[in-house]
């Protein structure tokens, strides 16, 4: 089993979004938050979907796990240490989450092909009321 490596802080998710690194930015925030706004390249996996979707990490080499604030993302980083496929990963819950990070957040629902266009016309979508 492998385990949570502990926190990384946003400055240091910045440059591994940089870096020739791979890095999976596995975002646990519920739907509407990650169309607010997200890291670049990250991939939404809601807190409560995650034991169904795990294995979409399997042979990761290293994953950073992100929500609006910081606390659910440490529960999502223990919840893929667990997890087998994920055993040789760097697993670390970015610290201060959403709300601590300076550098760019994209808007709208991601694309699992993970080249979609900057979604600044997906305002459309917004008008659906709870």
């Amino acid at each position: 089993m492998g385990r949570m490596d502990g926190e990384i802080s946003p400055d240091r998710v910045a440059d591994l979004l940089t870096s020739e690194e791979p890095v999976t930015i596995v975002d646990v925030s519920e739907p509407v938050e990650f169309e607010v706004g997200h890291l670049p390249d990250s991939v939404n996996v809601p807190l409560s979907q995650l034991p169904q979707e795990i294995d979409r990490f399997d042979g990761a080499d290293r994953i950073v796990t992100v929500c609006p604030r910081g606390e659910a993302s440490v529960q999502a980083a223990r919840l893929i240490a667990a997890y087998e496929g994920t055993a040789d990963a760097t697993i670390e819950s970015m610290a201060g989450g959403i709300e601590a990070w300076e550098g760019e957040l994209v808007s709208g629902m991601s694309h699992d092909d993970g080249d979609s266009a900057d979604a600044e016309n997906a305002d459309a979508d917004d008008a659906v009321g709870d």
